[in-house]
């Protein structure tokens, strides 16, 4: 991986702006018409679509499925929380709920126990597989303009580790937008990218830039370019969060990057933070922990939940 020169200007169809890395001949820029980073040149969606139906969750994510449900009672504190924020912005009857890209389903199992009607769509056969042996609905297949027609409109539109992987993001969440009642809420969820501490990993910890995972994430975002999409986008801010920084375990001189089953004990042990403390009744102090360190541009993931006006 080669750390590219920001006074490279790359410029691929209509897309243009400094080369911030290069890895597996893709150039990463910061483009100046979408306003965050994304590698170039863009695959065709049809490029994607066998990966995503077929061998995501066989060749790239052989553990994901089993280690979702290991993780699940850690997840549901985080889904909670999420829920939270979206019944706290709709008001008590509005409980309509898309899930895109919903994976094996527990984020929609945590909102139909609550008591959420709940829907999801997702490309993976063996995601969507599982999602319904769970009991919910989830449609077998890929968001966009020929799918949309069919879905109805929506209340609260959930977005978990999507817009990473997708060639139009832009697209993605305006026909998101379309879904959604006037004065529905949006959550997104994605890595965040190019974060300090990513950036103090890469230069003393000798890490490279590890984050950066052509072709399966093709954007890369940050808090800053998340919430400025939105907002171009006629979304409104309401709250930013997070997820605990994976990469500080880096800085202390865990290198997980290099070593999945050390990967697996760090995320072990950011389970147990969070676990910890839930178990002894701070919840609030775990929530406002992590809003703190989404307003400084730390925390492994960027979560934005935005309202259409």
């Amino acid at each position: 991986m080669a750390v590219a020169s920001a006074e490279i200007h790359i410029s691929w169809q209509a897309h243009e702006g400094p080369c911030v890395a290069r890895v597996k001949g893709y150039d990463v820029i910061h483009c100046a018409m979408c306003g965050f980073r994304h590698v170039v040149p863009l695959p065709e969606p049809r490029e994607l679509e066998r990966a995503y139906r077929e061998t995501y969750y066989t060749d790239e994510k052989p553990t994901f499925l089993a280690h979702a449900g290991e993780d699940q009672q850690w997840a549901e504190l985080a889904q909670t929380d999420r829920l939270e924020s979206l019944e706290r912005l709709l008001g008590p009857t509005r409980r309509r709920l898309l899930d895109i890209g919903s994976g094996p389903g527990f984020f929609l199992t945590t909102a139909k126990a609550r008591g959420w009607r709940v829907m999801g769509i997702e490309p993976s056969r063996q995601a969507a597989a599982h999602a319904r042996s769970l009991g919910v609905e989830v449609i077998e297949g890929f968001f966009g303009a020929e799918a949309t027609p069919a879905l109805g409109l929506f209340d609260a539109i959930n977005l978990n580790n999507v817009l990473e992987h997708v060639p139009d993001p832009i697209t993605i969440l305006l026909q998101a937008g379309a879904l959604l009642e006037p004065g529905g809420v949006i959550c997104v969820n994605v890595p965040n990218d190019f974060s300090p501490f990513q950036v103090a990993a890469a230069a003393a910890g000798g890490t490279g830039e590890w984050w950066i995972a052509p072709p399966h994430h093709l954007n890369y975002f940050d808090f800053a370019t998340l919430s400025n999409l939105l907002e171009r986008l006629k979304f409104e801010v309401a709250e930013k969060t997070t997820s605990f920084p994976m990469e500080a375990f880096l800085l202390m001189g865990d290198n997980y990057t290099v070593d999945p089953a050390l990967g697996r004990a760090s995320h072990n042990k950011r389970k147990k933070f969070d676990l910890a403390l839930e178990t002894a009744g701070l919840k609030e102090t775990r929530k406002a922990f992590y809003r703190a360190l989404a307003e400084t541009g730390i925390g492994r993931e960027a979560v934005v939940i935005a309202v259409k006006p």
